[in-house]
Order: structure tokens, then sequence, then C-alpha cells
């Protein structure tokens, strides 16, 4: 990411904090603008275009997204349009974060990063499930809406909506790597950090609480933790959160004594 990009989002996110009246629908408003950037070249070119004034970006997003949004979206769009970006993308990915984080904001109560993290897991599990939300043939309407079929009932209305509407727009990204997005841009809205922990049996709740704690005080933030049990993991546990891997699992401490009888 660019430096530009960096201080743009960083705008755009000031802008959603200090927003009102964000809901959902605000949020769905921001991921059907993010499409149809990433479906217009001309048009993400055009919001993208440092060279072109402030004044004329805002009216391109109020004529083209004014008379079919809200005020609160357009606003949101606008200041994402004003701002200096690396590429026409990274415009594009900048007002995907905003509706992501939009959704998170508008349901605090909901643990929209925990059930992205457990679709990713069904997903995972599931490859012809991979394949049909991750087929470049397949229609992006139907993939959303096999999404919100498979998690209505099972997940928040929030985290429905980041789920079916990320799968409509990959733009070459695995479902994967969409979901675990949004997971981290939906942790990040509530200032935590994502810890994935790897473990061969199932930890209990003193555990897990024991370990979020353990690693909030270690870096320093709140941590939303995520576990998936592994049974190659053999014993102890594996986390990664950020770009960090903290390893004490068996199996690598095996694998390295094996290493250096080896050598």
């Amino acid at each position: 990411m660019g430096s530009a990009t960096t201080q743009a989002v960083a705008a755009s996110t000031a802008a959603l904090d200090a927003a009102r009246g964000v809901d959902l629908g605000v949020a769905r408003e921001l991921f059907a603008a993010a499409r149809a950037l990433g479906d217009s070249s001309q048009l993400a070119g055009a919001l993208a275009d440092s060279a072109a004034s402030v004044e004329a970006r805002s009216k391109v997003v109020a004529d083209v997204f004014g008379p079919a949004l809200s005020s609160t979206a357009t606003q949101l769009i606008s200041v994402a349009a004003t701002q200096s970006w690396s590429a026409p993308a990274d415009l594009v990915d900048g007002v995907e974060e905003l509706a992501v984080r939009a959704a998170a904001k508008a349901a605090p109560e909901a643990d929209v990063e925990g059930e992205l993290f457990a679709f990713s897991r069904v997903v995972a599990a599931n490859p012809e499930l991979e394949l049909a939300l991750g087929s470049r043939l397949g229609d992006s309407d139907a993939k959303g809406d096999l999404v919100r079929s498979l998690l209505t009932g099972r997940a928040s209305d929030a985290s429905i909506l980041v789920a079916s509407s990320l799968v409509r727009q990959p733009r070459e990204r695995r479902v994967r790597d969409l979901l675990s997005r949004g997971m981290r841009l939906a942790a990040a809205q509530r200032g935590r950090t994502v810890a994935t922990v790897y473990t061969a049996v199932a930890l209990g709740a003193d555990q897990q609480q024991r370990l979020t704690a353990a690693l909030a005080s270690r870096y320093d933030t709140q941590v939303s933790l995520n576990t998936v049990v592994d049974p190659t993991i053999v014993g102890g546990l594996r986390v990664q959160i950020a770009d960090d891997v903290i390893d004490g699992s068996v199996s690598t401490r095996l694998s390295e004594l094996r290493q250096r009888l080896a050598g």
C-alpha cells in the first residue's frame, strides 16, 4: 500500500468514525458503490485522478451517486474520492473497506469478525462451496444469494451483509482471503486485532480468556480470538496475530529435533 493510499484510508476512516446515522443501509450502499467503481475503470480512474480538482471529483460523486444513495453514504464516498490514492484500484478497495467498517459500526453487538471466521472455516472444509463462490464464471448475484441462504439464522445481519457483498466482487481474490479481509477490518473498526490459535484440542473458556489477556498485554491492544482445532499440532499451540507467528506446538518442536538429529 502506497503512502498516499495509507493517508487516504486514514482520512476516509476518520470521516466514518465521525459520521452519524451509519446503519446497515449505509453499509449496503457503500458496498454497491464499491461494486460500481470496480465495474467501471473509467469512473474509478476519474475519481482517483489527483490532477482533477476536489470540486470536480465531488461533483462527479454527487452526480453519479447522489440520486441513488443516502446523503450519509454519498458524503462518505465524496470524502474518499477527494483523497489522493496511489491507484484507482486502491480507491475501490478503500470504499469497500468503508463498507465493511460501516457494517461493524452499525452493529456493535454483533460478533462480525467471529462469524466471518466461522464461515471461512465452513468454506475451507467444503471444496465444492469454495469453488461455487470463487468461480469466475458464476453469477455474482447468485453467489451473494447463496451466502445469504447459508448464513440466515446462523449469523447476524451485519455478517451476512459483509460476506454476501464481498463474494459478489472478488477482484481476483480467493474467497477465504475476502473473508479474512472482512474479519480484520471489522475487528479494526472496534479497535481489536485478530489472533488465530491452532490447537490439538479445543480450549476451555478459562484458557481462552487467559490467552486473550496475555496476547492483549503483549501487543497492547484488544484481541479477538479465533480458535482452530488441528490434530496435527499434537500438543501445545500456534498463534498467528497480524504478521507474527508464535509457534509452541509439539509438532514443530519434534520437526526441529528431527532436523538437528539429521544434521
